[in-house]
Order: C-alpha cells, then structure tokens, then sequence
C-alpha cells in the first residue's frame, strides 16, 4: 500500500497547508510548472518525489525532470504528462501516451481545474490535482491525495484554499 499526494501547478509557491496535508503520504507527485529551482526538494521531506516539467518551466527544471513519466505503483500503471487535456479532449501527445502505455491512472496539469473523472474508452481515471500555486485564473488552491493498495485506488481527499 502507498500513500500518494498529488500537485501540479505550484509556479513557484508553496502553501503551508500542503505541509500537513502530506505529511503522511509516501511519495508526491507533481504534474508540472514547478516554477522555482528547488521547490521539490522543498515539499519532499525525504518523500520520493516524481514530477514533470510543465510550459512555465526553465531549462534547470527541464533537464532535471523528464517532459513526461510512466511508472508503476503497487499494480497501478501512471502516466504523468503536464499539458494532456482530459476525457474527450486530450492533446494528441497525451492520445499517444494513453494509446502506447495503456496506463490505469492519467495525469496532467495546466488547466488549473481540479479533474477527478473515468475515461470509459481508455478504462482509465483521469486525474488533475489543479493549482497548488497563486499564479493563473483559478480562484481556489487545490491538491489531492489517495492511496494505491494493489490495483485499488481508494481514500481520495481533496483539499482546497481561497486562491
């Protein structure tokens, strides 16, 4: 079983909130525009952290995180890709990711719109944590956390702040 935090859009911000409300998570995921040298290290805690790089991202932040992860957790294939859309509407390099990958869980960011959905056509869950950051046109500060236990995806908490 593994705890999961999930943010994305963080533009070089961190909330105090996220602090307690990953406290007890074994690893954090961040779905891009990172946004500042040295945040992940700043939210990790020692957690494993895996991240992409997002379109607001500089060079230092490209060439230390990929553009776009595949993993597994426990039985659950992840892929994570910043600007991927969402059921219905995905960007072609998120088509092509969910098309060669088959993943059981799809994530992106950008849109700032926390997403929690079930793409039928792919049997997939399609997640987007929205904004953890200030920076854009989202009225709330929003991440997520869940737990894999298996092929479980379960115990999904969302927590927001005024913007």
């Amino acid at each position: 079983m593994k705890k999961i935090g999930l943010i994305s859009d963080t533009h070089g911000f961190i909330h105090t909130g996220i602090f307690d409300f990953l406290a007890e998570v074994d690893e954090i995921w961040h779905a891009g525009d990172i946004g500042k040298k040295g945040l992940i290290q700043e939210i990790s805690n020692g957690k494993t952290v895996r991240a992409v790089f997002g379109n607001i991202d500089d060079q230092h932040t490209r060439q230390e995180f990929p553009e776009f992860q595949i993993f597994t957790v426990e039985e659950i294939k992840v892929a994570v890709l910043h600007i991927g859309g969402y059921p219905g509407r995905y960007t072609p390099k998120a088509r092509q990711i969910i098309h060669d990958e088959n993943p059981d869980i799809f994530i992106s960011g950008h849109s700032h719109i926390l997403k929690v959905m079930y793409d039928k056509k792919n049997k997939l869950l399609h997640l987007n944590p929205g904004a953890a950051g200030k920076s854009g046109l989202h009225k709330k500060i929003t991440f997520m956390k869940f737990v894999i236990d298996g092929n479980d995806i379960k115990d999904m908490e969302i927590k927001e702040y005024p913007g």
